[in-house]
């Protein structure tokens, strides 16, 4: 892989978001300035004054970034599904690509391998607290899975007894160093070669729950279309946690529909639940060393921060195809605590950068780039905003409202209110605030900041691990080691 992006990345996000700021920059400085506003002075009611300014901003500026955004948008949009149908078409040349919907159809085309089935892979740390929750979620399914199946990875509690009492069976790793990653690659090593082409493998975290119709819709998906390779979950907030819990839920609420208005084209398969074609994880295990990043045999690279957002990138990578339908619905574990929210998002942050330097940049990784790009661009707007109101309100003696301004931001608030409104009446009214979700937006940012900064000057990843305290002892948000290993997700 190139090993000049493996060690970059970081600084060319920071070099491409700065030249995309500095132009902008430079397209203000070069236009006319405006003339000195006057505000205009009214009273309310013959008790308040209010002083206000009616002038707009430079047109033109704004047509102009408006245009560069959209085009931007645009190519991003356009060349993804260029490369997905290139993918399907008869005459396209991607015979390299073993996932690519041409090759898995032709390879396919007048075989039955029978009806499609589920085993479900449940990696497990200490997780005898959670896992019951787990375990009856799935007996729960309209469609139960063939079999379910708990790595137990170094284990010292009753995860062994409660899966087993339960009715599943288990599988216990042997001196796995590599977390999750690691636990799951000895448990898939086993269990793969006695799987067929309509096989699948749903791996879901002990501390989950999906929608009862979860598999049932995968399953139907998987038979329609036999170029399918994964379908992933559509993930949604546990309840509690306060305030910090609702800043959470109202942003996976906002992820869930940005995902059903793409029609189930997903970023990244959650790790937290998702079912594969056992070819596809075959395929990745025999490209990893040459086509792909990894040791050879292994369906999970060790060494990804985010094996979830690695896996996904691989099966790309391969040509294959995935979807996250909105019946496949999932409930996760949400952070107590900004330090554990802020653990969370590093780890991510770090992951998702060190997955695009050991990709470098191919058709299948342009997205990925423009969404850590474009998600740097704004954490440089966001708090250049923050400034220039600082600066605003020490430098002005009167406080001036602009009604464009008030215009724009109440826009704004509503398309807060609307796009969280499916969280019900509590995520409506902290939509309705603004500001306290800027506030954890920032905070988000910064730990974008950070990852990015980290990746760029080469320090590397430490990792301390994090309890839940009282909702499970010994349940862990992050464990990972200072090399970059795999994490418990």
């Amino acid at each position: 892989m190139n090993r000049f992006f493996q060690r970059a990345v970081g600084l060319v996000v920071i070099v491409v978001v700065l030249a995309a700021a500095a132009l902008l920059w430079w397209g203000i400085a070069v236009t006319d300035p405006p003339q000195l506003w006057d505000p205009v002075q009214v009273s309310l009611a013959g008790v308040w004054q209010l002083f206000y300014s009616a002038e707009l901003p430079n047109v033109a500026v704004m047509a102009v970034a408006l245009a560069i955004a959209l085009l931007m948008v645009a190519f991003v949009v356009i060349s993804e599904r260029v490369v997905a149908s290139r993918y399907r078409r008869a005459d396209a040349d991607v015979t390299h690509l073993p996932l690519a919907p041409r090759v898995v159809m032709t390879r396919t085309r007048g075989v039955f391998a029978g009806d499609v089935t589920v085993t479900v892979l449940i990696p497990a740390h200490n997780e005898e607290q959670s896992l019951p929750h787990t375990l009856t979620s799935l007996q729960q399914q309209t469609r139960p899975p063939q079999r379910v199946l708990v790595v137990a990875d170094n284990c010292t509690d009753g995860t062994v007894e409660v899966a087993r009492a339960h009715g599943a069976d288990v599988f216990e790793t042997v001196g796995n160093t590599h977390k999750k990653g690691g636990a799951l690659n000895q448990a898939l090593a086993d269990l793969l070669p006695s799987l067929g082409d309509n096989d699948t493998v749903m791996v879901m975290d002990a501390d989950s729950q999906i929608g009862d119709g979860f598999l049932a819709e995968a399953a139907r998906r998987f038979t329609d279309d036999r170029a399918l390779m994964a379908v992933g979950g559509l993930f949604e907030g546990e309840d509690g946690h306060g305030l910090i819990g609702q800043f959470q839920r109202n942003e996976y609420t906002r992820y869930q529909r940005e995902i059903r208005r793409r029609r189930g084209r997903v970023f990244v398969l959650t790790g937290t639940a998702s079912v594969f074609r056992a070819a596809a994880l075959r395929a990745v295990a025999d490209a990893r060393g040459a086509q792909l990043p990894g040791i050879p045999g292994e369906v999970y690279d060790t060494l990804a921060l985010t094996e979830d957002n690695e896996l996904t990138i691989a099966i790309k990578s391969l040509g294959g195809l995935t979807i996250s339908p909105t019946a496949c619905s999932v409930v996760t574990e949400l952070m107590p605590t900004w330090r554990m929210l802020w653990a969370q998002r590093l780890r991510w942050q770090r992951g998702a950068l060190e997955n695009l330097g050991a990709y470098g940049v191919t058709p299948q990784t342009l997205r990925y780039w423009s969404q850590q790009i474009g998600i740097g661009y704004g954490v440089l707007a966001l708090f250049a905003y923050f400034a220039l109101l600082l600066i605003m309100l020490l430098a002005m003696d009167t406080w001036v409202w602009f009604p464009f301004w008030i215009g724009i931001g109440l826009a704004f608030a509503v398309e807060r209110v609307v796009t969280a409104w499916r969280g019900g009446w509590r995520a409506r009214m902290v939509a309705a605030l603004v500001f306290p979700e800027l506030v954890y937006d920032c905070f988000l940012n910064l730990a974008f900041l950070k990852g990015v900064f980290e990746i760029a000057f080469g320090r590397s990843a430490t990792w301390k691990h994090v309890d839940h305290g009282s909702k499970a002892e010994g349940q862990s948000v992050a464990q990972v080691d200072g090399a970059a290993k795999g994490a418990q997700s």
